[in-house]
């Protein structure tokens, strides 16, 4: 018998949506009601327990085989310790209070580096906790996808998000305060970026891995820059600047099926919207 995975119970998928459900609601000027969810679950619980095997399975990596065996046998190990009526119960009321406060289809449907890893972490614990999912082909391709995570070379690993990165290298028992200076190191970084900017930052934050999405979202920002540039254009009165501005719009550049969003694309849209913002109150 398979164990079908449930990104809904696995509490390495879930730690980090919240991190980034944080980091989205900041950038709108929320007050994040993610932050109180982490703290109450992940602090000092069960669950935060778990999260932590799977933090520690992530972060690992350039293993020998021998040291990938151990590091996956001993979190396996350590997995039975925990109270799995407890972890049930917390894993259903956080789940119960995220859809309370968001809408759990959008809260879900981002690509997390290392959901794969997760997922077949999550596979083996259940498992290894329930002597009836005993099925060998399964339990086989699910250590190999961890076995080839734990040995995948330190330069050939994801590099994974900086505000997620800041956030796990922080206080390594579950960061009891992490997510109040997550925001305010957040905030205090990106306090001058006017609202637009903010907008391309927090999908650059919600979109990583380069999903359809963000190629999608990149070329819509290219026609609403090339959009206002225009308008700004016949505003303008200095024809040097005129000049300027048409051949900014020329430039632009849309991304096309076959290529990738680069980091070097996402902030040339920084930029263009603060030549805009400049525009706006030095020539119209």
């Amino acid at each position: 018998m398979s164990v079908k995975h449930s990104k809904y119970k696995n509490s390495g998928i879930l730690f980090e949506l919240l991190v980034r459900q944080i980091t989205s609601d900041t950038l709108d000027g929320k007050d994040s009601k993610a932050r109180k969810i982490l703290k109450e679950y992940f602090v000092k619980t069960e669950l935060g327990r778990e999260y932590k095997l799977y933090e520690t399975l992530t972060t690992k990596t350039n293993l020998s085989e021998a040291k990938a065996n151990t590091v996956l046998s001993t979190l396996l190990e350590s997995s039975k310790n925990l109270n799995r009526a407890s972890l049930r119960r917390q894993k259903y009321n956080l789940i119960k209070e995220i859809k309370k406060h968001y809408d759990v289809n959008k809260f879900f449907k981002h690509t997390l580096p290392n959901y794969k890893v997760q997922a077949a972490f999550y596979t083996l614990v259940e498992i290894k906790s329930n002597p009836n999912l005993n099925n060998i082909k399964h339990e086989i391709n699910n250590k190999l996808t961890i076995m080839e995570h734990l040995a995948t070379p330190v330069a050939k690993s994801k590099i994974k998000e900086t505000v997620l990165e800041e956030f796990k290298n922080y206080d390594t028992d579950l960061k009891t305060l992490t997510y109040k200076v997550l925001l305010e190191k957040f905030n205090g970084k990106y306090d001058n970026l006017n609202h637009p900017q903010k907008t391309v930052l927090k999908e650059l934050i919600t979109s990583i891995d380069n999903t359809p999405r963000l190629k999608e979202f990149y070329n819509n920002k290219v026609y609403e820059i090339k959009t206002s540039l225009t308008e700004l254009s016949t505003q303008v009165t200095d024809k040097t600047t005129q000049i300027k501005i048409n051949e900014v719009i020329k430039i632009l550049p849309v991304i096309d099926k076959t290529s990738r969003v680069k980091d070097d694309d996402l902030i040339n849209l920084l930029q263009y919207y603060d030549l805009i913002e400049e525009l706006e109150v030095t020539h119209v």
